[in-house]
């Protein structure tokens, strides 16, 4: 049951978004995000502690970036703002490079409106044009506020039901044994994820990071016990007009069709015994 403060919260927002009819609203947020990395389990017979703490530094900075929302009224594009690479090093010693942009780093366009969302993907160097239709969230509202910034923000709790095909991948991965110079990722077994947020009313926009929208306000801090992500700088009507313009990049698929690429890519991966492998070289 939706208490007085959470209430009294969505009837500000409606009568802000009433407001913001008449006129343009548009802003830009900034999320950091930080992904926990204890059930990934890196093994092998010729790996030894230094090499091992050094691939788990890598991840872990590969885990740790940062992204930008542009969003207006019914439209919002999330992506990782364009930095300068880092200049290579000339003692000749080799990189390895995590590159996690199959799984969703790529630009994404939400329309709260049509609820329809388009992402640009890349995946073994293929660019991609994923459509998909929004998720629906069935949000519970919780009666419990903190500060984030300057908002005061509100709790809500949603849920994602474990798959069919979640629970078919964790069976064909589990006990594997890893081979000579091999790094070799064991997922965990797969649960429903419990997703917590908070969204600030203050910012009367239904969007969010990522595929997370669906509120009577911004959602400024996600955690879904693996990953956390945090908004940490909002700019509201800025000089420079937001524009948001939609992915274009890439072979137009469904996420299904996708999906089934990123399965036919994975099972052409794996040994005789089922093993996905990293090759560490000598």
């Amino acid at each position: 049951m939706i208490k007085s403060a959470v209430t009294a919260a969505i009837v500000a927002t409606l009568f802000s978004f009433q407001l913001m009819q008449a006129q343009e609203f548009t802003g830009r947020a900034t999320y950091q995000t930080k992904t926990i990395m204890n059930d990934i389990q890196i093994s092998g017979s010729n790996m030894t502690p230094d090499l091992q703490a050094s691939i788990e530094e890598k991840m872990k900075k590969g885990f740790e970036k940062t992204y930008e929302l542009s969003f207006n009224k019914t439209e919002s594009v999330y992506e990782e703002p364009p930095k300068l690479e880092s200049p290579s090093g000339s003692s000749g010693a080799k990189t390895i490079v995590f590159n996690t942009t199959s799984s969703g780093d790529g630009k994404s366009y939400k329309n709260i409106k049509d609820k329809t969302m388009l992402s640009e993907e890349d995946f073994f160097g293929k660019e991609f044009l994923v459509s998909d239709s929004l998720r629906k969230w069935d949000w519970k509202l919780v009666d419990e506020t903190k500060k984030i910034g300057n908002f005061t923000c509100y709790k809500a709790i949603g849920v994602i039901p474990v798959s069919k095909e979640d629970i078919e991948n964790f069976e064909k991965m589990k006990n594997k044994k890893s081979e000579k110079k091999t790094v070799l990722f064991t997922p965990s077994e797969p649960k429903d994820r419990t997703i917590t947020v908070w969204y600030t009313p203050e910012i009367p926009v239904s969007h969010g990071p990522g595929e997370y929208w669906g509120l009577p306000g911004l959602i400024m801090e996600v955690n879904d016990a693996k990953t956390v992500i945090l908004c940490s700088k909002i700019v509201l009507n800025p000089k420079d007009k937001v524009v948001i313009k939609m992915p274009k990049k890439g072979k137009k698929v469904t996420k299904k069709e996708y999906e089934a690429l990123i399965e036919k890519q994975m099972e052409s991966m794996k040994d005789s015994k089922g093993n996905i492998h990293i090759n560490l070289g000598n």
